[in-house]
């Protein structure tokens, strides 16, 4: 893919954070190495730090060493890269600190001109505001935010609302990054462009859909953050639903945003709300306490530094999801999200139903069932479950079944050396102007409104969550929520 025809320059606001430097400048550095971007693009850093473009581009190369192979980082891509890195001292509540950003521009006003708002949601509207006081923006412009944005329902369109004053629909990008890994853009692929699987996408061929990020991690030193979020805020309003949509989602009539980002809007408007005796039923709330993981003592929640001994944050959830359309019928949706858990996976698993008449021997009917396990993290990849017959000579009549794996890993299957990280896709679908792996306005607010009905109803029942030790899969009632429709968890079987 060529570089784009037209410079574009670069804005980060909030260039001197964790996510600009774990993320974004070694997605741009990668980018440049791959002749992606244009030879005069600009990349503005901008923060409230006092510093020299040459500091920080120090900044940026000692983060390329930290995140980027020593393969990578040879001498002639960091000379073609840290040319292109400037730097402006801004404070975003202050128009004032704004004047120095015209003089750091490259590209002429007419060019499209990228504003990356890498900081809190609350800094949106002053930073756009203040933008175009000082007349830097145009029709061409594109803005990226960073979820999450708001807390709910009402900040998420206070916040929204705020920046449509200065950019239209189609000019913002909201950021998920899950949209950006190869495993999620894939499905997709897999479904709509493979008669094998798009035929039987339905009630009438699947049993139920496992979705799972778990989370090796605790809170990283950031309770005052999470104990406002919550894994519900955190993890369930944004990348769960998120694959949910990808997953259950009608084929869209082209690949163009609106018509996938319709579709998606859909599936979100045909969630069962979660109501009355559901709570009871659908619902496992948990928090971690001590434990172990990979042999080492982990302190509970409560036990983190800055712990507030009166919180009642969840850091686990699941969730029976039901989706009322013709499609998915009766077909469950397990959602399940944690910190502490045993691993870091991110997965879907699509179990499909058992032959209605099974010819083999009965002992042999729980191995009965295909899966297909999509992997998003780690080892991004597809592997279909399947049964074959088991080789060699068997005692007894009749043949013998054996479960398999039919896999396909990205990494090895596929020439490249490397997968993409997911920042890289999507910034580049910024610098060309292609909105489809990003969250329109409407999805937003819908899944807010579908999940704080569980919030609210949490708040007021202002119970505990229910404690599962660090290491493990969750509550033990996570469980139940699967094993009482006769199902379990994809580890446990």
């Amino acid at each position: 893919m060529p570089a784009p025809d037209t410079s574009s320059d670069i804005v980060i606001f909030g260039a001197m954070g964790d996510l600009a430097q774990r993320k974004l400048i070694p997605a741009l550095f990668q980018l440049e190495r791959a002749g992606l971007l244009h030879p005069d693009t600009r990349i503005i850093g901008a923060a409230r730090q006092d510093k020299s473009s040459d500091d920080f581009r120090q900044t940026c190369n000692d983060s390329l060493r930290t995140f980027i192979t020593a393969e990578e980082l040879t001498k002639q891509s960091l000379e073609s890269f840290t040319p292109k890195l400037h730097y402006c001292t801004i404070n975003f509540t202050e128009a004032d600190s704004f004047q120095c950003l015209p003089e750091a521009f490259s590209s002429p006003q007419s060019s499209p001109r990228i504003y990356y708002y890498a900081t809190a949601a609350a800094m949106y509207g002053y930073i756009s505001k203040h933008l175009h006081a000082l007349g830097c923006l145009n029709e061409h412009d594109r803005v990226v935010l960073e979820k999450p944005i708001g807390h709910d329902l009402a900040s998420s369109a206070q916040i929204n609302d705020q920046v449509a004053e200065f950019f239209t629909e189609a000019q913002i990008y909201r950021i998920d990054h899950y949209l950006g890994k190869e495993t999620v853009q894939n499905l997709i692929a897999l479904r709509f462009a493979n008669p094998l699987f798009g035929s039987q996408w339905d009630q009438g061929h699947i049993s139920h859909v496992e979705i799972t990020v778990a989370e090796k991690v605790g809170i990283e030193g950031r309770w005052g953050y999470f104990d406002e979020a919550g894994q519900m805020r955190d993890m369930v309003q944004n990348h769960l639903l998120q694959l949910l949509c990808l997953t259950a989602m009608d084929p869209p009539g082209d690949l163009s945003a609106d018509m996938i980002r319709d579709e998606k809007v859909k599936v979100l408007k045909a969630l069962q709300p979660i109501q009355g005796e559901r709570h009871n039923t659908h619902v496992v709330r948990g928090r971690y306490t001590k434990g172990l993981i990979e042999g080492h003592a982990i302190p509970g929640y409560m036990e983190e530094d800055s712990a507030n001994p009166q919180s009642k944050t969840e850091t686990f959830v699941a969730i029976k999801a039901e989706i009322n359309n013709w499609r998915w019928a009766g077909v469950p949706f397990y959602l399940r999200t944690g910190k502490r858990m045993p691993e870091k996976l991110s997965q879907i698993i699509i179990h499909f139903k058992p032959q209605p008449h099974f010819i083999f021997d009965e002992s042999q009917r729980s191995l009965a069932q295909n899966k297909l396990i999509i992997r998003i993290q780690p080892e991004e990849g597809i592997s279909l479950q399947i049964l074959n017959k088991d080789q060699g000579l068997t005692k007894g009549k009749g043949l013998r079944l054996r479960s398999g794996p039919l896999k396909l890993n990205f990494s090895q299957a596929f020439e490249q050396t490397r997968i993409p990280d997911a920042y890289e896709r999507l910034l580049l679908e910024v610098i060309q102007g292609n909105q489809y792996l990003f969250v329109r306005r409407d999805e937003i607010e819908y899944a807010w409104a579908w999940c704080d009905e569980l919030i609210d109803y949490w708040k007021d029942e202002n119970k505990d969550p229910l404690p599962y030790p660090a290491g493990s899969w969750g509550p033990k009632a996570s469980d139940l929520l699967t094993i009482k429709d006769g199902k379990c968890w994809h580890e446990d079987q």
